[in-house]
């Protein structure tokens, strides 16, 4: 069997040329990394249950009309993804002050927003993915005006659905980051939900206790890392129900 072509390696996940034109193979590492790649580790199972978490939020979303570069799941750990042109932007939308907001803004941990805010990082890491306001995205080039208004409102409808799926299983969802790509239909081009959603790119509280649900346990060592995704994807019906605590991801197929 031929070797895949790798088509680009990131911190947690890996592109592979897609058994069809217009598609690629996007495969879950297991690596944990936060400040910009200077803490890292291993955690086993992690890219096992981001698959199939990102799986189960982009199924939901393509079924509720919110276009995504989910095609389908391939095993436990791959899925077979739409090629887009990834626009270089981080897509962040908080509902809660938390993070580097909360420090910005000299914010308590947890404030209700006055409404969903959304943000924009450049995709740089290099640069430490700074935040940009709208008028460089546009001089640069990076996004037109209708662009960033498409981007808006697929966001918000990300969140919408996102917050409610959350708040069903007893979670907050306080804030998280997309990317978008463009996709080419002849002449014709839209702008796609793209990259991944997980808790590596969400934060998740517990509404109940304020337990952390998300990637902070490993920013600020809070626990194991595993545990924490494997109580976000039991509650969503990801998991199968057990008696015990689960130790390792134990997926239905």
């Amino acid at each position: 069997m031929a070797r895949r072509k790798k088509v680009y390696e990131g911190k947690a996940k890996t592109l592979y040329e897609g058994p069809e034109p217009g598609t690629l193979v996007q495969y879950f590492k297991d690596d944990a990394t936060a400040f910009n790649a200077e803490k890292r580790d291993v955690i086993e199972g992690k890219g096992v249950l981001n698959n199939r978490l990102s799986e189960y939020f982009m199924t939901g979303l393509n079924n509720i009309g919110v276009p995504t570069h989910f095609i389908r799941r391939l095993n436990m750990r791959e899925q077979l993804i739409r090629a887009v042109e990834i626009i270089p932007l981080e897509v962040i939308v908080r509902n809660f002050a938390a993070g580097s907001m909360a420090k910005r803004l000299g914010l308590e941990e947890g404030t209700q927003l006055p409404r969903p805010i959304i943000e924009f990082s450049y995709k740089n890491d290099d640069l430490g993915d700074p935040l940009v306001p709208e008028e460089y995205i546009i001089a640069f080039g990076w996004a037109s005006q209708q662009d960033l208004d498409d981007i808006v409102a697929l966001a918000l409808r990300v969140n919408d659905f996102m917050s409610g799926l959350m708040l069903g299983v007893g979670i907050r969802l306080v804030d998280f980051k997309i990317e978008v790509g463009r996709v080419y239909d002849g002449d014709f081009m839209r702008l796609i939900v793209a990259d991944e959603i997980s808790p590596d790119s969400c934060r998740l509280w517990d509404i109940e206790t304020g337990r952390k649900l998300d990637k902070d346990v490993f920013r600020r060592d809070l626990g194991d890392l595993a545990d924490a995704y494997t109580e976000v994807a039991r509650r969503l019906g990801v998991l199968p129900t057990n008696n015990g605590p689960v130790t390792k991801p134990t997926l239905i197929n």
